[in-house]
């Protein structure tokens, strides 16, 4: 098993700004080892649809309802999320992958919404039809981190793919599917 040290000294106390810190390319490269699905965030903000794709989406609270999305201030979506208060979660089945790659590509930027079938549920923010489940969301609060923006959002309505689940994954820098499940 290899180990590395943090590159400074740790903080000594609870309280006391953490000084110590691994290397950013060691902690990327520790973070691809960690499988996540894959999801689209959408918003839409003075009748322009905006979106990014995204591995960091995590459930907050069933009661109410409440997820979070961590999105880099330096994307083309961020500030669009931030003024419109809404956004939309779709999380992508293994079908959906070519609309994930077109989404990461910053040149089709203009044309990411032609890619699948959008509609909108309550709050208008953009969702993807063949998503295995879409989230509708009102941002209930940000928190900024270092270089990202944690959105939490209300979920105020759910959507549902019928069918098999079969989510697109991704770890070690690429997507991935994993088993059908055939329930």
């Amino acid at each position: 098993m290899l180990s590395y040290p943090a590159a400074r000294r740790a903080p000594q106390a609870k309280g006391e700004e953490a000084e110590a810190s691994v290397d950013a390319g060691l902690f990327k490269l520790g973070m691809r080892r960690l499988a996540a699905g894959v999801s689209i965030i959408a918003t839409v903000f003075e009748g322009g649809r905006h979106g990014l794709v995204a591995t960091a989406v995590n459930s907050v609270s069933a009661d109410p309802p409440t997820l979070l999305v961590c999105v880099s201030q330096s994307a083309s979506a961020h500030d669009f999320i931030s003024r419109s208060g809404r956004f939309s979660v779709n999380v992508l089945h293994a079908d959906d992958r070519g609309i994930a790659e077109n989404f990461s590509r910053p040149e089709l930027r203009a044309r990411r919404f032609s890619f699948g079938d959008w509609s909108t549920l309550e709050t208008g923010a953009p969702v993807l039809d063949s998503a295995l489940v879409a989230f509708d969301c009102l941002v209930a609060q940000e928190a900024r981190a270092a270089s990202h923006t944690v959105f939490f959002g209300r979920v105020v309505h759910a959507r549902l793919r019928e069918g098999p689940i079969d989510p697109l994954l991704f770890w070690d820098g690429a997507y991935r599917t994993g088993p059908s499940d055939q329930r």
